[in-house]
């Protein structure tokens, strides 16, 4: 049978032998290259200079710092946010992972440059910034950040402009930091925990979409509801505090505002799966833990996949959804739920991108890997070299190889090409590499 397997050619996996450390690492290079603000002494990406030393709040304050969404410069909070709590998630449970490395170091730092500047948005108890930039002024541009001359408006969210799901976000996210850091800097862990429960007690009292708060985010990043992320913030504080009230607090919400439901995927949008995995490990009831795992056969066995078995949940980050299923089944995996098949599922869903659908989906690693994503910092030649519209539209590789970027993917057939104007298939962000990285790691550990 395996000779008959060989023989096919692999039709649709592999199996191949992948540097699982490896490609943690370059992620961590990813992650360099998406900086926003003053860059760090020991920056290793240096072809990325200092950039938007100028970012303040309506009052002057300063908002420097954190991360560029994607291939634009905008610093939009809720998918950072998102993006800290999975990179965290991950530091937490696969440590052994990120030791095997040789990237616990690195990961921590990818999560403490997210939570300094979140601690910097979060100006008063009930008063945060979730934007840095506007959307469409941003994307009319192209160039390096550190040229940029359009104006960049904050955007908060406070008593009378709520943003529930944007503040329980950033509760979770720095709860999780909390305990990523309780060992190392328990000053630091306990600075973080202070915000996360004020951001939480903010979002829950004050409750609303925050997209409807800070309009501009509704053309890029459109909530589709709070209620999961006042759930996910509760049980991320019970985590870091111990504490059963946030507890209650989670499974009354969960209740609630009924969301018993399986809902299709998890990511900076939606946050129920990785809530019912984290109530299922914490509590071990079965509504949860049978929740996750209808989640992940129906991932495994009925959802759509593309000919070479990637699972495949929409065009826009197919990877990047895929990679989010990968993860979540990981952790349900590690709560012993299906533990051989889920994480053999999830080794075949990593291991398309990193070159058994192919070729190589992450850029300058592997086979035939991506040389022109839609990303303007790494297209742009070094200084004095112009780098404007021209640039995009050329056909030439991007001038800086942005290691460890996952790119967006391809489409329900397999159908990709590598273009720089593809932004559905071949962008780039922040959000995309937080649950493969997290992913990675949860197999280097095994």
């Amino acid at each position: 049978m395996r000779i008959l397997y060989i023989i096919l050619g692999c039709l649709t996996f592999c199996q191949a032998a992948y540097d699982y450390g490896d490609v943690i690492r370059k992620s961590l290079l990813f992650y360099e290259a998406q900086r926003s603000g003053k860059l760090p002494s020991d920056q290793s990406v240096t072809w990325r200079k200092d950039s938007a030393l100028n970012d303040k709040g309506n009052s002057g304050e300063d908002l420097t710092g954190g991360y560029y969404d994607a291939g634009d410069f905008v610093k939009f909070g809720f998918p950072m946010a998102y993006t800290i709590t999975t990179l965290a998630w991950g530091a937490i449970d696969y440590a052994n992972g990120y030791n095997k490395a040789n990237a616990m170091d690195g990961v921590r730092k990818a999560i403490k440059w997210g939570t300094d500047y979140f601690m910097k948005a979060h100006v008063h108890q009930t008063t945060f910034y979730g934007q840095i930039g506007d959307g469409q002024a941003d994307h009319n541009y192209w160039g390096r950040p550190e040229d940029m001359t359009m104006a960049r408006p904050a955007y908060r969210i406070d008593t009378s402009h709520p943003g529930s799901d944007l503040a329980a976000e950033t509760a979770a996210a720095l709860a999780a930091a909390s305990i990523v850091f309780k060992s190392t800097d328990p000053t630091y862990s306990q600075h973080l925990l202070t915000h996360a429960k004020q951001l939480f007690t903010f979002a829950d009292t004050y409750r609303g979409k925050y997209s409807d708060s800070i309009s501009d985010a509704k053309n890029f990043y459109s909530s589709s509801g709070y209620e999961d992320e006042l759930v996910w913030g509760a049980v991320w504080l019970y985590k870091a505090t111990g504490d059963n009230s946030y507890l209650t607090k989670a499974e009354q919400l969960y209740t609630e505002f009924g969301l018993q439901y399986w809902n299709g995927n998890f990511g900076w949008d939606q946050k129920i799966s990785g809530a019912e995995v984290l109530l299922s490990q914490i509590t071990k009831n079965s509504k949860y833990t049978n929740k996750v795992k209808g989640y992940c056969d129906w991932m495994m066995n009925s959802q759509q996949k593309t000919p070479k078995g990637l699972v495949f949940i929409g065009q826009w980050g197919s990877l990047r959804s895929a990679s989010n299923v990968a993860f979540i089944c990981l952790e349900a995996a590690s709560a012993g739920i299906s533990s051989s098949s889920y994480r053999n599922f999830a080794k075949q869903q990593i291991n398309y991108m990193l070159g058994d659908g192919g070729r190589s989906y992450v850029v300058g690693y592997g086979n035939n890997p991506p040389t022109h994503a839609h990303h303007r910092s790494s297209s742009c030649p070094d200084a004095p070299a112009a780098c404007d519209w021209n640039t995009f539209n050329g056909g030439q590789a991007n001038a800086h190889v942005l290691y460890g970027a996952l790119v967006g993917g391809p489409g329900a057939n397999d159908d990709y090409q590598d273009v720089r104007n593809d932004a559905v298939h071949n962008e780039v962000a922040c959000d995309y590499n937080a649950g493969f990285q997290s992913a990675l790691a949860a197999l280097n550990a095994l």
